[in-house]
């Protein structure tokens, strides 16, 4: 059961991620974030409960991860295109993997280390792609809130399946939310403060994220509870719905190189998939 959860949930997030790119020509990055946050956390707000302080400080915790990973997530998406950032964003499990050798001194199986090189191959295609598309990585703010966007999603996944072994997932994804929302919502008041706060505009794309990322992150926090479930596995098909992304993204906004992208975008889940069949 948790593996068809974690497909419906990559399904959403592959929605999702063309809904914020598309959200990014009306309003500021930070609005968008907040008002998404915000709409999802009244959606899950009967789920609200009381619990103890130490509980409350690691859902803090997660809110700064996944709130570092958002805002730099959406500064890569309006800086570069988004066949490239979500390509990119599929290397994660690699880092998973690279982390786990550098920090606990594990070693890669023949498999893995297949999975490395063809994740590795991938990244050059992506640089030759976005050479082309007039792209330089050296000093590109874009390149760099990618990488920020993908180190704190990683800390992001390993801080969940920690928690939510003591925790109810809706209690985790309820109050996350609020966590977060506040975040944001400071980060908002901030800018203000400096003279660098932008004019909020409704758009109803804004209510379609909060609905697409309640249901991803609820199908998700569900399926890393099940019994047995395998955080490498979930990671791997939240990954998948970078095609869903990658398809419908190109389409809609006529991004250039799609076929290298595309390329790309095969070496990067074949590598990942190898990676987590190494794990197993």
């Amino acid at each position: 059961m948790w593996i068809w959860m974690a497909l419906a949930s990559a399904a959403l997030l592959g929605v999702y991620d063309v809904a914020k790119k598309a959200a990014l020509r009306g309003n500021d990055v930070y609005w968008i974030l907040f008002a998404a946050t915000a709409l999802s956390a009244l959606l899950v707000s009967p789920f609200l409960s009381a619990g103890p302080l130490a509980d409350h400080l690691r859902l803090l915790f997660k809110a700064v991860l996944v709130t570092s990973s958002w805002v730099s997530g959406m500064v890569a998406l309006q800086l570069l295109p988004i066949t490239t950032v979500s390509t990119f964003k599929t290397s994660r499990p690699m880092f998973v993997v690279l982390l786990s050798i550098l920090l606990f001194g594990e070693r890669l199986a023949l498999l893995q280390w297949v999975g490395v090189a063809l994740v590795l191959t991938a990244i050059w295609l992506l640089s030759r792609s976005s050479e082309r598309e007039g792209i330089s990585w050296k000093g590109n703010k874009g390149f760099w809130a990618l990488v920020v966007s993908i180190f704190t999603g990683v800390a992001s996944a390993l801080w969940d399946k920690h928690i939510l072994s003591g925790m109810h997932p809706l209690f985790v994804q309820s109050w996350t939310n609020v966590y977060i929302s506040l975040l944001l919502a400071l980060c908002l008041l901030i800018r203000h403060t400096k003279g660098r706060g932008t004019p909020f505009r409704w758009d109803w794309t804004l209510l379609a994220i909060a609905v697409l990322i309640t249901g991803a992150d609820m199908l998700y926090f569900f399926s890393l509870k099940e019994e047995g479930a395998l955080l490498s596995v979930i990671s791997l098909i939240r990954r998948c719905s970078v095609i869903v992304t990658f398809f419908l993204g190109g389409l809609l906004f006529k991004e250039k190189n799609i076929g290298q992208k595309a390329l790309a975008l095969a070496l990067m889940l074949a590598g990942v998939t190898a990676l987590t069949l190494g794990s197993l």
